[in-house]
């Protein structure tokens, strides 16, 4: 909202059923990319928020919404309506759409922050960036449309001047305009249906759930009726069939007015903004957070409340704010988000910031006051202004924790005053110390083994005995933390439920069948695509092996048909003309994707045998021979078109390294490989001295070069 706004509220589901259910398969944070580009978004759920377990993200609002270059495009221009339509500093419709197929593509889902309580502030007059007029004096909002009478007749109001104006009265903090902005009539059956088609639009983009700003400022009723004209979720983005869109209410509730947080339990989860208090004062009094949660203080019950460290508002003094931790503090900070994803209270959200001196800025800029693209560093850690604290070392660490030990409850509380721990039922253990140091024997409630801290990448191991009692050290000032659990490795973990079988801290391609330690892959056969570029000489041709390297997986051996690490393929041809004769030879009879070279059958072409799977010389030359659509890049891109089974890969990816016959060289050199470029990019889950490319994407690759290009067909 504008920089005044002290209430923000959002919602946005079905009524009754489904709505408190954030569609993740049983993950359990979510974060707010705030301000953030869609195409940025798009590649952080690939590289990133996907390996890292995250369920989903917050996106701010994506609406059209007021422009203000006066006061040099501040944040809160985004809680400004203007229209529905998905045009907004973050991008385009397109974009847009595009950001949610690839993030529910690797199960990371998109959160929308729902601006329907209002529109424009007073006084606001011009035209958006998808070309929508708005007049806020006038209530004239023609890309909706929404008029004059749409909006909530001043005899409602019981204030003199017809803005909110006192939290003790009920009609005055729902019917008034709250900091002068347009408010709403969503007791109009016209209004409920124009906030339900937006809602029903970002449903069938593939959106899985919304967050209700000034919730507190709408009728509970109001919010119901129009989550009742919202359709379930579309099984094309891999929702389960009848799947409800999830909903969270921000209702700011700090025992101070006359609308509480249980009010809107029927149409979804509520922020708890008591909670980043209470966070608060325990970090600084670690005695205090042992009463974390009051339900005597009014505190929502653990099934409706949504809890957070910080967010966007608070952090900068506004809506609920006071005796709020932010990343202006990491020490604190850390530990903060540490204690809340290790507490078993709530569903969790984590901040993901820009830095700002001023409250009312807007994110990082180019000169032109367009966002900056967020800038990922060697190390991981963000640049350009941006904060990432979703991918500072404990925090994402603490998110696999919360992941593996979701739906336990919180035992063997331990607390000092100076340090404090406690179990997950029998699947974790949590300890922090606010001095950075402690050294006790405590009940761990974990099976008798050793476990490794994954706060500190496993480098400290703890032994747990048969009284399920360990001695817990901490030394660490900057990140005093232990956190380990069942099935937790040091770069991977559980993402949903832990493992609890003998291949535990193993790595497959399918799911061992005594227990499930990684992130399921993505399954079933999705066409491939793999480039090399590589100018060559006239008699040379060029050939792949691959699969996943012996070293990664068990049950690998010198056979395609009968090797873990072969991955099944059928390939597909690139054309009939005689420039193809050498590629549709050798690829007759090449079924798996390999190390091993020829296939037992394979074809050949004039007496020469296939030294692999074949690749053919491509141009994007028309006229060329060898021309074809998706080489988008030259001459000199040997090409492999194929249909690959997802499923046997590891989490989506593969190996590979090219093999160039009749040049005295052979294979390659070893690939040191990063984070891939495209516009599908990404990380590989582990490192390798191969080539790593995606299931169901377009790679490309140089021979004997380190970078990457994944693209979307």
């Amino acid at each position: 909202m504008w920089k005044l706004v002290f209430f923000l509220a959002f919602s946005l589901a079905s009524p009754a059923l489904g709505q408190y259910n954030p569609n993740c398969d049983g993950k359990q944070v979510i974060v707010h990319l705030f301000e953030w580009k869609w195409t940025d978004i798009a590649a952080e759920c690939e590289r990133f928020l996907g390996p890292a377990g995250y369920c989903g993200f917050q996106v701010s609002p994506p609406m059209e919404h007021v422009i203000l270059p006066n006061d040099n495009y501040p944040w809160w221009q985004r809680y400004q309506p203007v229209s529905y339509q998905l045009y907004s500093r973050s991008g385009t419709p397109e974009q847009f759409a595009d950001m949610v197929r690839r993030c529910n593509a690797v199960g990371v889902r998109t959160y929308v922050d729902a601006v329907i309580n209002h529109m424009t502030g007073l006084g606001r007059v011009g035209v958006s960036y998808g070309g929508s007029s708005y007049n806020g004096d006038a209530r004239d909002f023609p890309g909706v449309p929404y008029t004059a009478e749409h909006f909530t007749p001043k005899n409602l109001c019981p204030s003199s001047d017809g803005n909110v104006n006192n939290y003790a009265v009920e009609e005055n903090v729902r019917n008034c305009y709250l900091v002068g902005l347009t408010d709403l009539y969503g007791a109009l059956d016209y209004v409920r249906n124009a906030v339900a088609g937006y809602l029903n639009n970002l449903v069938d983009l593939g959106v899985a759930g919304i967050r209700i700003d000034a919730a507190k400022h709408m009728w509970p009723a109001d919010i119901a009726n129009m989550l009742s004209r919202v359709k379930d979720l579309p099984t094309s983005h891999g929702f389960p069939a009848g799947s409800k869109l999830f909903v969270y209410n921000e209702v700011i509730d700090r025992n101070d007015g006359a609308v509480t947080v249980d009010e809107y339990y029927d149409t979804g989860m509520v922020t708890e903004f008591r909670y980043c208090m209470k966070l608060a004062w325990g970090i600084a009094d670690y005695g205090q957070l042992g009463g974390l949660v009051d339900y005597g203080w009014g505190m929502a019950r653990d099934d409706r409340a949504f809890v957070f460290v910080d967010n966007h508002d608070n952090q900068r003094g506004h809506g609920g704010a006071g005796d709020v931790i932010t990343h202006k503090t990491p020490r604190e900070y850390k530990q903060a988000v540490a204690y809340m994803t290790a507490h078993p209270y709530g569903f969790a959200q984590v901040m993901s910031s820009y830095y700002f001196t001023n409250t009312d800025e807007g994110p990082p800029h180019n000169a032109d006051w367009s966002t900056a693209d967020v800038v990922i560093n060697a190390d991981g850690s963000c640049g350009g202004g941006w904060v990432c604290e979703h991918r500072w070392n404990v925090i994402a660490k603490m998110v696999r924790f919360r992941n593996a030990v979701a739906g336990t409850a919180m035992e063997n509380y331990w607390n000092n005053g100076g340090a404090v721990a406690f179990s997950r039922g029998n699947k974790g253990f949590f300890a922090m110390a606010k001095g950075g140091s402690m050294d006790q024997t405590l009940s761990t409630g974990l099976p008798a083994g050793t476990y490794c801290n994954i706060i500190d990448s496993c480098a400290t191991n703890i032994n747990v005995g048969s009284d399920g009692k360990a001695r817990i050290q901490i030394n660490n000032y900057e990140e005093p933390i232990v956190a380990i659990c069942v099935g937790c490795t040091a770069d991977s973990g559980p993402t949903s439920a832990p493992c609890t079988g003998s291949n535990c801290g193993v790595t497959t391609a399918s799911p061992p069948v005594d227990g499930t330690c990684t992130q399921a892959p993505p399954s079933g056969t999705s066409r491939t695509v793999i480039f090399v570029q590589k100018a060559t000489s006239v008699g040379q041709d060029l050939f792949i092996r691959g699969g996943i390297d012996h070293t990664k997986r068990p049950g690998c051996v010198d056979n395609a048909g009968t090797s873990a690490c072969a991955i099944s393929i059928t390939t597909n041809s690139l054309g009939t003309s005689a420039h193809y004769d050498k590629y549709n030879a050798w690829r007759v009879g090449d079924t798996k994707l390999d190390w091993y070279g020829v296939q037992s059958g394979q074809g050949s072409y004039n007496g020469q045998a296939s030294a692999g799977s074949p690749l053919a010389w491509t141009s994007n030359t028309a006229s060329s021979s060898g021309f074809q659509s998706l080489n988008k890049w030259g001459d000199h891109y040997w090409m492999l078109d194929v249909n690959m089974d997802c499923s046997e890969t590891e989490q989506g990816w593969f190996e590979l390294k090219a093999f160039l016959t009749n040049s005295g060289s052979g294979w390659e050199n070893d690939i040191s490989q990063g984070a891939c470029t495209g516009t599908a990019g990404g990380t590989a889950p582990y490192t390798t001295k191969n080539h790593m490319g995606r299931c169901g994407y377009i790679n490309v690759f140089t021979f004997s070069g380190n970078s990457c290009e994944i693209n979307a067909f």
